[in-house]
């Protein structure tokens, strides 16, 4: 009897997820288990199906994507990652495999190259879409001259929402954490990127290329 990998299927868009069970099944070693549009589904699916391999995309409405990969390997440090995303800029996959993912691919990517991470991260070997392969790689010898890489996968996801207009309370609410803790990583965020305020903190993120 064939062993299937079981596979978790994380985006907030259903026919990006119907498109990816299509391309997916279409293996006949490969199954999808479960399916979630926000990251808190996710939680709570992966912790009662156990699958083998996790899919997820990054912009998730509820919490980003990287914060998730955070929780998913803080409860189950063994849990198999592949980040299916828009996001080509290498921040983002430099994050994400910081957090603890195995994979990164992007949606630009052809199909194969998909089904080809998937086994990859199933048999616990990192893989990067060919696309951004070399990008990430410059980026990671010039890791030092990069202030973002300073940010832990926490204080990344908190620059991430403050970017995005939200108050330190919604992102306390966000990722279960006190207003005040978010206040204080605000800080540690400025200092890092060698900022004092606000403005400045948006004006460096366009010029590294996070918004």
């Amino acid at each position: 009897m064939l062993n299937k990998i079981r596979l978790l299927l994380v985006d907030d868009h259903a026919v990006v997820r119907g498109g990816y069970r299509r391309l997916l099944e279409s293996r006949p070693d490969l199954t999808i288990v479960g399916e979630a549009a926000t990251a808190r589904d996710a939680f709570e699916q992966h912790r009662l199906l156990e699958p083998d391999v996790v899919v997820l995309d990054l912009g998730l409405p509820d919490m980003g994507g990287v914060e998730l990969i955070r929780r998913l390997i803080q409860r189950d440090a063994g849990v198999r990652i592949l980040v299916f995303t828009m996001h080509r800029e290498p921040i983002f996959a430099t994050q994400a495999l910081r957090a603890g993912a195995l994979g990164y691919v992007t949606k630009s990517s052809p199909p194969e190259v998909m089904l080809d991470a998937v086994y990859q991260v199933a048999a616990r070997r990192q893989t990067i879409s060919p696309d951004i392969a070399p990008e990430l790689a410059l980026a990671l010898v010039n890791q030092a001259a990069d202030p973002l890489a300073e940010l832990s996968p926490r204080e990344f996801e908190i620059l991430r929402l403050l970017l995005d207009g939200c108050s330190p309370e919604e992102i306390g609410s966000r990722l279960s954490i006190t207003a005040k803790t978010v206040q204080n990583c605000h800080y540690q965020i400025k200092a890092k990127l060698g900022v004092r305020s606000d403005i400045e903190l948006t004006r460096a993120a366009l010029k590294l290329g996070l918004i």
